[in-house]
């Protein structure tokens, strides 16, 4: 396994995009959720602002829709359409399963460190059946400074007490990759569909699936 890499102890993984095909799924429950005030986007646009924080997600959509509601109110459709399309279409990317689970076989720590709110984290990890799988889980409510800061990196650090030189990051996005380096961690980036605008250069290694991870 990972025969061009150096030996981790922690293994540490961004939630949207990068374990799970979440990212597709909250562009159409944006748009969805735009539609509930009688305006039509194009999914698609998540592409532009994925990654970014959610009012800069949020205030992209409305500029599309040419709508201006409260945050509140609209979290509450999103929430709404969101939760049914992770209930129908949620999946784990490529080889993740595997992987973990050869990870955790072979006595090496697993963590989710995530930007997202709980009770999306929560969600995912209950429908996919990893809510024991991993060491530990941050959440956007655990830290005050978001990517691209690395608190939330440095806190799951902190708290198994684990140096980030034997750490090892798994990204998506910009924010993420500089959060990770931030930490002092070596960062992995995954490539998909809706990342392309994002700057992944200042990973160690860039993969489209987790079976590159056994090569």
């Amino acid at each position: 396994m990972e025969s061009n890499l150096k030996e981790y102890d922690l293994y540490l993984f961004d939630m949207d995009g990068t374990l799970v095909n979440s990212e597709p799924l909250k562009g159409l429950a944006l748009a969805k959720a735009c539609a509930n005030y009688g305006s039509m986007v194009d999914f698609n646009i998540y592409k532009d602002v994925m990654g970014e924080s959610w009012p800069v997600v949020t205030e992209h959509f409305f500029q599309h829709a040419g709508i201006s509601p409260e945050l509140s109110e609209f979290n509450v459709h999103f929430r709404r359409h969101y939760e049914e399309l992770l209930s129908k279409q949620l999946e784990l990317n490529s080889g993740a399963h595997q992987y973990i689970k050869h990870l955790i076989s072979i006595g090496k720590k697993c963590g989710v460190v995530s930007s997202a709110a709980t009770w999306m984290v929560e969600n995912i990890l209950g429908t996919l059946n990893l809510g024991d799988v991993f060491e530990i889980v941050i959440t956007q409510e655990h830290v005050s400074k978001h990517k691209p800061a690395p608190e939330a990196y440095e806190l799951a650090l902190t708290k198994l007490g684990v140096q980030p030189q034997i750490a090892v990051v798994f990204e998506d996005s910009n924010a993420g990759v500089l959060a990770g380096l931030g930490s002092g961690c070596d960062v992995i980036a995954i490539e998909h569909k809706f990342n392309g605008k994002n700057d992944l250069s200042g990973a160690l290694k860039l993969i489209t699936s987790y079976e590159e991870m056994f090569t």
